[in-house]
């Protein structure tokens, strides 16, 4: 395979990894430079690859390196798999994890000039943000009120007894008949693609076996040219010491400026020991004028992990398992209103978890980000008014300015 091959296929996968779109007509020098930014991105930060030349006419073995590290490191087949899975049913995606909240201990003065923006922009950008974001979550409602009436609509008519209703892509085959033949090979290139995996699988330590070597050839050419440069060096010196008659002189000079370089750089130790003897007590001394800020300090970390451990005793029962992934959504009818399409029956949708056999109910994932809403309301709070606070700081500073606050 060429090089160009090479940097075509990884443009293709990453770009299916990230679901983003590509043709054929793409430039070589932009699949190049996505290349090397996804890769980037991933954490393959090896310096060979990023100076490979944009055209894409060199480096195959460095994109076989990057191609084996992708299959090792991110999963790349059974990502590709994942997303090119052929999905019958509607799916809905559930997490109920927590993230850590990051923590800031920089001061109001310690950021740069650089970092500084208009405050303007940013409540620019906060106002576009809420615009997309409530336009998102109409198109979801709507979305959702839509899969609820063909669940409702369709109660009853699947022979699975544990799903009991059709999805979307079942509804749609039943009144056009005619896409059968669209599903059915999408569902027979899916299977050839099961199959190519699972005979991947079957020789994928003969791919590893082969790696090793190639690993260990280009660790062997690194070291060639290392010696032959370095034997280059030690060469140049004899010959033009043969070739030239005042060679002795130059040599005498030459040993001079080393016995000389030799003393300064003695010097130079005994310096950087001085300094670093007069660094270590400058840094003692400091630390001794800091063990009442530290202790401070300290005292009111303490007191904020007391706050919140607090909050976490308060929410009772010890919770389950975080529920992540992505499922699919089945009606749960419980009575006649259920059939009538009352708030009851939407609140009984349920998502399937592939991972595990239970079934996850709306009304607990409802009810787990209910709590997640209330810890970050409370954590927003907790940052306004310290907000607050560095504002007042920064007022308290500035000679005749009035600060009316909103």
């Amino acid at each position: 395979m060429s090089s160009l091959d090479f940097w075509r296929l990884l443009y293709v996968l990453l770009k299916q990894i990230h679901g983003g779109r590509w043709t054929e007509s793409d430039a070589i020098g932009a699949q190049v430079s996505f290349v090397k930014a996804a890769l980037w991105y991933h954490g393959y930060g090896r310096p060979q690859l990023q100076r490979l030349p944009a055209d894409g006419s060199a480096g195959s073995r460095e994109l076989l390196l990057a191609f084996s590290w992708l299959l090792h490191s991110l999963g790349l087949l059974e990502q590709l798999l994942a997303r090119n899975r052929v999905q019958t049913g509607d799916q809905a995606s559930v997490c109920t994890c927590e993230d850590e909240l990051p923590t800031s201990q920089e001061g109001p003065g310690e950021a740069g000039a650089e970092d500084r923006v208009d405050v303007r922009y940013l409540q620019w950008l906060n106002g576009r943000l809420r615009l997309q974001w409530c336009t998102l979550h109409a198109q979801h409602q709507e979305h959702c009120k839509l899969l609820h009436k063909i669940h409702l609509f369709t109660s009853g008519s699947h022979m699975d007894q544990n799903l009991r209703h059709f999805s979307v892509t079942e509804t749609d085959l039943i009144r056009q008949p005619e896409n059968c033949k669209q599903l059915l090979q999408l569902l027979e290139s899916e299977t050839l693609q099961l199959e190519a995996f699972l005979e991947w699988k079957q020789l994928e330590a003969v791919y590893w076996q082969w790696m090793e070597t190639v690993l260990d050839n280009m660790a062997e050419e690194g070291n060639m040219c290392e010696s032959q440069d370095a034997d280059v060096e030690k060469r140049r010196l004899p010959e033009v010491t043969s070739s030239c008659p005042w060679a002795d002189k130059l040599t005498g000079q030459m040993d001079r400026l080393s016995r000389d370089l030799v003393a300064l750089q003695e010097q130079l130790q005994q310096r950087v020991a001085q300094r670093k003897a007069v660094w270590w007590e400058k840094v003692a001394a400091r630390e001794e004028l800091q063990k009442e800020r530290f202790s401070a300090t300290a005292r009111k970390v303490q007191e904020s992990v007391e706050l919140k451990l607090r909050g976490l005793a308060s929410l009772g029962a010890p919770r389950r398992n975080k529920t992540h992934g992505s499922g699919r959504l089945v009606l749960r009818s419980t009575g006649a209103a259920s059939r009538a399409g009352t708030a009851a029956s939407r609140a009984g949708t349920a998502a399937c978890a592939q991972e595990a056999a239970a079934a996850v109910s709306a009304a607990e994932v409802l009810a787990e980000l209910q709590l997640r809403e209330a810890s970050l309301h409370r954590e927003l709070q907790r940052l306004r008014r310290e907000c607050r606070r560095r504002l007042d700081g920064i007022a308290e500073g500035l000679e005749g300015v009035i600060c009316v606050s909103p």
